[in-house]
């Protein structure tokens, strides 16, 4: 069993930065790929951004150039840095693990293992 729990979120304006932690409770950064997912109100789970082991990264199309994802593997923590946040940003932001051992952090939400409980985000215009 893995916990995982996130912190980070707020609200800021458009423009504006964010960084989201995600605690796990062993030593998941260094062993699994984890990942950063989010869900805007009515809408279904959708990737943002994944890590592998050896801290290769992807990225949704939507976020890339402004987030990035990182890891400590010393302090079983993985960060996502947002800047030039915008409104359709705003969403509940998830961190999660992919136990699949040829994971590259690049694969869809139903292929993770364990969820964190969510840190919303929110961008006003």
């Amino acid at each position: 069993q893995v916990y995982l729990l996130e912190s980070g979120g707020g609200s800021v304006q458009a423009g504006g930065s964010l960084r989201l932690s995600c605690v796990a409770s062993s030593y998941t950064p260094s062993s699994y790929c984890m990942g950063w997912f989010r869900q805007r109100a009515g809408q279904e789970r959708e990737r943002v951004a994944g890590i592998a082991r050896d801290g290769s990264t992807t990225y949704a199309d939507s976020v890339k150039g402004r987030f990035t994802i990182s890891k400590v593997n010393a302090k079983n923590t993985l960060y996502l840095q947002m800047n030039n946040l915008q409104p359709e940003d705003t969403a509940m932001y998830y961190c999660a693990v992919d136990l699949w051992v040829h994971c590259r952090g690049d694969r869809e939400a139903f292929d993770y293992s364990y969820w964190g409980q969510g840190t919303q985000v929110t961008v006003s215009a």
